[in-house]
């Protein structure tokens, strides 16, 4: 596999046939606990760590624990992660989620099933009420505030409505997600123009939001995602605005960028994508993981 966030001469994707292998919670166990020469993460207290209820056998592939990866390095790691709002709604109930690097999830369920507040639990714009949260090694309840825009900085954000600003050019848009958090000028350049290659924007460096078309401006965004060489990818329903056709296109460029060895995970509501993926669906209802497997969008029986 390429290395990650070489953004030049990168194959076209192909649709492999299945996703990448996922992690039983005896993985999470294992791999939580302290190890020596671990890099760059807090060890979560151990009270937080040991489950108080069996692992789901459902979850479980043969052979799966003949080596246990660590998942300090792991993309994502959510173990029993439960999310209170002050007004009593609980948006996610003891969760359980592990996503390797490199893989590429598609995050699936109703309207109110709690994608959008597992998104911001990631990115921090939320802290779970209790359970553990590592995001690129790092446990985000012991992240102290001064350190969110480093974390920030391994994750990539796409929207469904583009978010992007009206009165800069595509080339300004994309730079200015690496002018906030301090990079040098003369970095910003080249970092923009590979990004731009990346998502075939390159002639449209110099025209508005408002003279591109939709699917132009949410390869902006995918640009503007990339330009900081991110581990992960989050897309909340990337396709959301887009017809059938763009949509695919958005949806090859994103596939193109998890080749590169970017993690990628993908809210989403079309049901057509993701069936004719067959990755690895994780899909929520009130708050709870119903489905963790490769296949559909709907489960096979």
């Amino acid at each position: 596999m390429p290395s990650r966030g070489r953004l030049t001469d990168a194959p076209v994707a192909s649709v492999p046939a299945v996703a990448e292998p996922y992690v039983t919670f005896s993985h999470l166990r294992a791999s939580l606990r302290p190890r020596a020469g671990a890099l760059e993460a807090v060890a979560p207290a151990p009270s937080a760590l040991t489950p108080d209820r069996p692992a789901d056998p459902a979850l479980a592939r043969p052979g799966a624990d003949a080596t246990i990866p660590d998942l300090r390095h792991a993309a994502i790691a959510l173990h029993d992660v439960t999310k209170v709002y002050p007004n009593g709604k609980r948006a996610l109930i003891e969760v359980d989620l592990v996503v390797p690097e490199g893989d590429f999830i598609f995050l699936v369920g109703p309207s109110g099933a709690g994608k959008s507040t597992l998104i911001k639990l990631l990115i921090r714009d939320e802290l779970a009420t209790t359970g553990t949260v590592l995001v690129a090694g790092r446990d985000l309840a012991r992240l102290r505030r001064r350190h969110v825009p480093h974390l920030r900085r391994e994750i990539g954000i796409i929207f469904q409505d583009f978010k992007l600003l009206p009165s800069k050019t595509v080339h300004e848009n994309v730079g200015f997600a690496l002018e906030v958090t301090g990079t040098p000028r003369r970095e910003v350049g080249p970092a923009v123009e590979r990004a731009l290659a990346l998502v075939g924007l390159s002639a449209q460096a110099e025209q508005r939001p408002n003279q591109l078309s939709g699917g132009e401006q949410q390869r902006t965004a995918i640009a503007r995602a990339m330009v900081h060489g991110p581990r992960i990818i989050i897309a909340d329903e990337p396709t959301g605005n887009l017809d059938p056709l763009i949509s695919w296109e958005i949806i090859q460029l994103l596939l193109r960028i998890n080749e590169l060895g970017t993690t990628v995970l993908m809210a989403t509501h079309n049901a057509e994508v993701v069936t004719a993926l067959r990755k690895r669906v994780v899909a929520l209802e009130e708050g709870r993981i119903v489905r963790d497997e490769v296949g559909g969008y709907h489960r096979q029986y």
